[in-house]
């Protein structure tokens, strides 16, 4: 199933607006779960999960910063 330019871009909208803060939020309650760890260890705990939240999305968000490519341009020439 294949998205459309405005489709994936009203989803990483979505994606970054609600499910990014919802993300941080449960990534906090997870290692405030645990005895507090060094901050090193802290900094690589929080820095892998802001990258394992993307993968699953990695396909929503490629592109969107482009222009549309459906979209009429001008075509001179």
């Amino acid at each position: 199933m294949a998205l459309s330019y405005k489709a994936r871009r009203r989803w990483s909208l979505v994606i970054l607006l609600i499910g990014m803060p919802l993300y941080v939020v449960a990534a906090v309650n997870v290692v405030d779960l645990f005895e507090r760890p060094s901050i090193l260890v802290e900094l690589l705990i929080y820095v892998a999960l802001g990258i394992v939240w993307i993968l699953p999305f990695k396909f929503i968000f490629k592109g969107v910063g482009q222009a549309d490519p459906d979209a009429p341009g001008d075509r001179r020439g």
